[in-house]
Formats: structure tokens, sequence, C-alpha cells
């Protein structure tokens, strides 16, 4: 499998990546503005990985009320990512770490190999670019959505 992700005071490495219609979003364009959300997940249409972009989805307003962009991130396509973010109703980018494959999954330390896909890696980046918080689950392993939530409120009172 993948590694165990970076660390928490490392600086999150920029990317840019398309979304769902194929326009690309770069990490680098939130520095300087906002904490960004980088949420890792193997497959779209997945029943793990549906449950919890449905639920990231659900609860949005408290990371959006945070300041706090969220960026979802797997290896599909981005044409799999925009039927998958239509049936669902997501509100907030899907982006496609297709080709090169797994480039983006590998920089964090979440890609497995043998799978070509992307573990549960969630990351949250300050304003400055740093990792404030880094988790990393395995395939079948769901993700507490407490911690991204308790990462946020912390790093939001660090700003105050």
């Amino acid at each position: 499998m993948a590694g165990e992700g970076l660390s928490v005071g490392a600086v999150a490495p920029d990317f840019t990546l398309p979304d769902a219609n194929k326009a690309p979003v770069a990490l680098s364009s939130f520095r300087g503005r906002q904490p960004v959300l980088l949420v890792f997940y193997p497959f779209a249409f997945s029943s793990v990985c549906t449950g919890e972009l449905c639920q990231l989805r659900d609860e949005l307003a408290a990371f959006v009320d945070a300041g706090v962009q969220v960026l979802a991130i797997s290896t599909d396509t981005s044409q799999s990512l925009k039927a998958w973010g239509t049936e669902q109703g997501f509100q907030f980018p899907l982006l496609s770490d297709f080709w090169p494959h797994g480039e983006v999954a590998k920089a964090y330390d979440v890609f497995f190999d043998k799978a070509g896909m992307a573990l549960r890696g969630t990351f949250l980046v300050d304003v400055d670019g740093v990792i404030r918080f880094a988790e990393v689950n395995g395939p079948g392993q769901a993700r507490d959505q407490v911690a991204w939530q308790r990462a946020v409120t912390a790093l939001v009172l660090s700003r105050s």
C-alpha cells in the first residue's frame, strides 16, 4: 500500500487538476485566501466513498461557514466524476487525478499502487500552504469526519 501520507507541518505539494467539467483547479490559487480540505478517496460510485462524500455534502455548511474550501480527489476520469457529482448533488469540486495516473496522490503519499487508486487521505491545508491535519485510512475503512471538523475549528480559532 501507500505510505502514511504527509505529516502535519509539511508544506502541501501544489497541484493543478481538472474538475468534473475539465476546468483546472490549482491548490496554489487558495494560498493566502482560505484553507483547503483535501479529501482523497478511492473511486466514484463505490459504496463507502459515496457514503463519505454524501456526509460531507450534507455537512458542507460547517466547512463553508469556517471559510474552508473542500476539494475531493480521486483517480477517476472527469467524465465519471461529472456523472457521479450530478447524481449525488455534490456542491464542492471533484478533481480528477487520472493522468498522469495518481501523481497528486503519490505526492501526498496516499497512492495504492497495486490497485491504482488513492487511499482515504484527508489533509487540512492552511492559508500558508502548511498541512495542519492529516489522516490516512485504508480502502475499506470509512473516515470519522468529526476529526476533520475539530481540525477546522482549531484552525479557525488559531486565526482569531
